[in-house]
């Protein structure tokens, strides 16, 4: 182990991060919206420091250390570990269908969109930047039906946000995804179609 001093928040909640991070931005928005003190340590994961890998051995962000020295990593553990520390933020639903269905909501938007953004940004032809724009629309397809049932439920009746009036955990993991956009529509001229 390195001599380096590892830097945290003594009896507090140390989040090392990476702003541009849309990972890290999920543990992030976890705590503000939770309302929570932390110390917030910036992460250039171009030129990690020494000491970080005594934190993270995979040198991934973000991470997080509890006031007892534990440290949880991967953005919707430690976003999900701020809403079951402090219920009384409200991020979550309280019933356990609920629960379930916002579950599998984050699965879709996990496993149907956010892999397709990256691989349409990284593609190296034009044939494969179609192909996974073509499933990555596909997947967004999918998340917008997801909503429009949830909608449609008394925990999610009027939207705009999943629980309704309220922004809670279904926007602290998908929307720093959803701002990807934006950068395919820059670097791919990629265009999202307009829905109902």
């Amino acid at each position: 182990m390195s001599d380096t001093i590892v830097p945290y928040e003594k009896n507090g909640y140390t989040l090392y991060s990476f702003t541009k991070c849309p990972f890290a931005q999920r543990a992030l928005r976890a705590f503000k919206a939770a309302g929570v003190a932390h110390r917030v340590v910036e992460i250039d994961l171009e030129n990690k420091p020494s000491w970080y890998g005594q934190v993270n051995p995979q040198l991934k962000v973000p991470a997080l250390r509890t006031p007892d020295g534990t440290i949880l990593i991967e953005s919707l553990v430690i976003a999900e570990f701020v809403a079951d520390a402090f219920p009384e933020a409200n991020l979550l639903p309280s019933g356990a269908i609920e629960r379930a269905q916002l579950r599998l909501f984050i699965e879709t938007f996990n496993s149907r969109y956010i892999p397709f953004i990256y691989k349409t940004l990284t593609a190296t032809s034009v044939d494969e930047q179609k192909a996974h724009t073509e499933t990555l629309l596909a997947g967004l397809r999918e998340v917008s039906k997801e909503l429009e049932k949830q909608w449609e439920r008394p925990s999610g009746k009027g939207g705009p946000f999943w629980a309704g009036g309220k922004f809670g955990f279904a926007e602290i993991a998908t929307v720093s995804f959803i701002n990807l956009l934006v950068v395919l529509r820059h670097y791919r001229g990629v265009e999202v179609p307009d829905t109902k």
